[in-house]
C-alpha cells in the first residue's frame, strides 16, 4: 500500500462521508474497488483488503481532516448481539459544539425538538432508580410541543440552559412541531444515523452520535460538585464504562444504586473473564447481571396495570368469600 495522500484516499474519504457509519467489512469492497480502479491490471478482491490497509487509509485521511476539526473515530456497539460485534467507524466533528452541524439539514424548531429529546433521554428517563436513557415512540412524540417561556414543558436543568443558549444564538426559542412533523424528524434522525430504533420501539442515541456528541453531552448534562466548603453534590448523568471508558447508554450497572460503576454488555464478559468472583470493581458488591442500563431498565408498560388488576380481582374474591361465609352462618 503506497504512502502519502492521493486520489485513492480522496475516493475513500468520499465514500465515508456518504455514509453515517461503516465497519471494516463494509469498507473492504469499497477499498477493493478503489484499488482496482487505480491499477486496472491488478484487480483487488475484497478479501485481499487487510485491516492494516484499512487503518492505513484511515490514518492518512485523519491527517488531512485534523485541521478541519474532523476525525474518523471508532466505537464498538453497546449490545452483545452476535450480529453486531465489529467496531463502527464514522467521520465525526471533534469540537464540543458538534450538535450545531444539524443546522445544515434541520430548522431551528427541529433542533429545539432534538434538544428536548436529549433532555428527556439524559434527565427525565435517567434516574437513580431506572437509567433507561431511551424513549418510546409516544414519549418522543409527546415532546413535539415547545415549552412555554419561563418554565414548564420538556426541558429542565442543564439541558434547558444549553437549549436556551442555542435558541438565542439562532434567533428563535423554537416553535412547536405537529405530531406528523415530529415523527418525520425522528425518522430523519434514524436515517441520518443519530438515533437508533430498537425492535422494542425505543429510540436511543447511535454509536455515531455518542462518538460525535461525547464532549457536548458531558459538558451539558454532567454537573461538577460544589467547592470544598459547599454541600452541593454534582450530577453525573452521562456515565462511562469502567472497562472501555466510553459512554454507557445500554449495558449493566452495579446492584448498589449509590455506586457509579457501569459496564457495556460485551465489556462484562471481558472484564470478569479472568476474575474468580463477579464483584463490582468499585464498591465490591455482587455483580448480579440483573441491574440494567437502557430499555431493559424500563418497567413493562402493562406490569403495573396487571398487578393492580390482579390485586383488585383478589380483593373481590375475598369479599365474595366473606359474604358467602356470612350467609352460611345465618
Amino acid at each position: 500500500m503506497e504512502s502519502g495522500y492521493n486520489h485513492s484516499h480522496r475516493a475513500f474519504l468520499q465514500a465515508f462521508l456518504a455514509r453515517s457509519v461503516m465497519t471494516f467489512e463494509e469498507a473492504q469492497p469499497i477499498l477493493a474497488a478503489i484499488l482496482s480502479a487505480r491499477d486496472a491490471t491488478r484487480p483487488v478482491a475484497p478479501a485481499d483488503v487487510t485491516e492494516a490497509d484499512f487503518h492505513g487509509y484511515v490514518s492518512a485521511c485523519n491527517a488531512m481532516l485534523s485541521p478541519l476539526d474532523l476525525e474518523i473515530r471508532s466505537a464498538r456497539p453497546q449490545t452483545a448481539s452476535p450480529h453486531r460485534q465489529a467496531p463502527v467507524y464514522a467521520v465525526v466533528n471533534v469540537t464540543s459544539d458538534a450538535l450545531t452541524q444539524l443546522a445544515t439539514t434541520h430548522s431551528a424548531d427541529e433542533i429545539a425538538f432534538v434538544k428536548r429529546l436529549l433532555d428527556a433521554v439524559f434527565e427525565t428517563h435517567n434516574t437513580r432508580r431506572a437509567e433507561v436513557l431511551a424513549l418510546t415512540s409516544m414519549q418522543a412524540l409527546n415532546l413535539h410541543k415547545a415549552p412555554a417561556r419561563g418554565g414548564g414543558g420538556g426541558e429542565s436543568g442543564a439541558g434547558a440552559a444549553a437549549a436556551a443558549t442555542a435558541a438565542e444564538s439562532q434567533g428563535s426559542s423554537g416553535a412547536s412541531l405537529t405530531m406528523a412533523q415530529a415523527q418525520k424528524v425522528l425518522n430523519d434522525l434514524v436515517e441520518e444515523g443519530w438515533f437508533e430504533k430498537s425492535a422494542g420501539g425505543f429510540y436511543s442515541l447511535s454509536p455515531r452520535a455518542l462518538m460525535e456528541l461525547r464532549g457536548w453531552l458531558v459538558e451539558t448534562y454532567n454537573e461538577p460538585a460544589g467547592a470544598d466548603d459547599s454541600d452541593e453534590e454534582g450530577a453525573e448523568r452521562v456515565k462511562m464504562c469502567e472497562a472501555c471508558r466510553e459512554i454507557v447508554t445500554v449495558g449493566q450497572r452495579c446492584s448498589n444504586r449509590d455506586c457509579r460503576c457501569r459496564l457495556h454488555d460485551p465489556c462484562v464478559r471481558q472484564f470478569f473473564r479472568t476474575l474468580p468472583d463477579r464483584k463490582c470493581p468499585i464498591c465490591k458488591a455482587a455483580w448480579t447481571e440483573e441491574d440494567f442500563v437502557g430499555e431493559r431498565a424500563a418497567k413493562p408498560p402493562n406490569r403495573n396495570r396487571t398487578s393492580a388488576a390482579t390485586a383488585a380481582s383478589s380483593s373481590r374474591r375475598t369479599t365474595m368469600n366473606t359474604m358467602d361465609d356470612e350467609d352460611e352462618s345465618e
